[in-house]
């Protein structure tokens, strides 16, 4: 069996990076941007905080894909052959996609708040009474949408464990003793 270490390290390093960068952010950056001393301030900071934080996460969803093409690659003969190998591959990638979709999603809504300039906010996602209407509607769904990100590239990280568990030789053994002995 021939060794990926670059293109699971692309993977591996470039998912984590996007996993924790957007917790760190909806944990911490988000709420603490509501401790600035004016309101209008607190949106400022946040959307300095993303838009710092963009290109990093740009960077790290590219090592992730390009490292994913480059492990699909590397175990095309395991796609084609061992049972449940394929399968898993698919839910990857529609987990991939839906962390993409949400991600780009979480990306424009963050340019509507960013498009006004310091607007009064409570915190990075939680408007006040005096937030214009378009970026407290961006700003309630971007509450919502920045757990959304990390639960579904948490669970790309399980399911890459179990992609890895996959390739265990007593796990393949035992798929291929199923596969041929019944």
């Amino acid at each position: 069996m021939a060794r990926n270490t670059l293109s699971r390290s692309l993977h591996d390093l470039g998912l984590s990076a996007w996993f924790g960068g957007t917790l760190a952010n909806a944990v911490a950056l988000n709420p603490a941007a509501g401790e600035a001393h004016r309101a209008g301030d607190s949106g400022a900071v946040a959307t300095k905080g993303w838009d710092r934080w963009t290109p990093i996460n740009a960077a790290a969803i590219g090592a992730h894909l390009v490292g994913s093409v480059g492990q699909l690659a590397g175990n095309k003969t395991r796609l084609s052959s061992q049972d449940g190998v394929a399968s898993m591959a698919v839910v990857k990638t529609g987990l991939t996609a839906a962390a993409l979709g949400v991600t780009a999603y979480s990306r424009s809504l963050g340019k509507v708040v960013s498009a006004h300039g310091p607007v009064p906010v409570a915190s990075g996602t939680e408007p006040t009474l005096e937030t214009p209407d378009d970026v407290a509607a961006a700003q309630r769904k971007l509450d919502a949408l920045q757990w959304v990100i990390p639960a579904l590239t948490g669970a790309l990280v399980a399911i890459s464990a179990f992609a890895g568990e996959q390739q265990r030789p007593a796990d393949q053994l035992t798929r291929l003793q199923r596969r041929f002995l019944g």
